[in-house]
């Protein structure tokens, strides 16, 4: 019994979130409330705060399961890369950004990022920081591979660059947040092309 208990609550925390993802989509982060998410789920608002204290730890759950969507999709390039550096930089990269927005539209990431500048110390920006690292660790991996496959110079630190290409796509990601009318293309195709000028130091051949 206690397995299925276990489930249930599983289940109507992944409830939760999806009904808090749609109401700040439909009526923005700033104006969705605890009681908008408590309906949309159909449950109670005392429910809801068995699971989450505010919504604020309802956005990071919401970071988190995009991010760990990303992470097993992300394995694939890790294992088996395109032999073509920028190929397999701009596929895994894509797989970061197309799935960014599933859950979260930008207003969603604007707040996101925001606070886990403004409390450093809270447990939320710990929590995010965490999950950036992850990603950039999964980007790293995958020039490992290359390296292996004798497409990445020896020389190169796979650890370094990766965490380079992930900070210069994270710093892209939020100037596209901050950019309404800005579309996931343009993001792409911006980063294509600054990612192609480092992967030319980078790749063999």
């Amino acid at each position: 019994m206690s397995g299925l208990r276990e489930q249930q609550k599983q289940d109507r925390e992944l409830r939760l979130l999806h009904a808090a993802a749609h109401c700040f989509r439909s009526a923005g982060y700033g104006n969705a409330t605890i009681e908008d998410i408590a309906r949309q789920a159909g449950l109670s608002p005392g429910t809801v705060y068995n699971y989450y204290g505010h919504k604020g730890e309802m956005l990071i759950a919401l970071v988190a399961m995009e991010v760990n969507d990303v992470l097993k999709a992300g394995e694939s390039f890790v294992r088996n890369p395109s032999l073509d550096v920028l190929d397999s930089v701009d596929g895994l990269i894509g797989l970061f950004l197309e799935k960014s927005l599933i859950y979260l539209d930008k207003e969603s990431w604007r707040h996101a990022i925001a606070a886990s500048i403004e409390q450093p110390d809270a447990v939320f920006a710990s929590h995010y920081t965490d999950l950036d690292a992850r990603l950039a660790d999964q980007i790293s991996r995958m020039l490992m591979t290359l390296q292996r496959l004798e497409r990445i110079h020896p020389n190169i630190d796979p650890q370094v660059f990766g965490r380079m290409l992930f900070n210069n796509m994270n710093n892209q990601f939020i100037e596209f947040v901050k950019d309404a009318p800005r579309e996931m293309k343009q993001l792409r195709d911006d980063l294509h092309y600054q990612h192609a000028a480092l992967c030319r130091l980078i790749e063999i051949g």
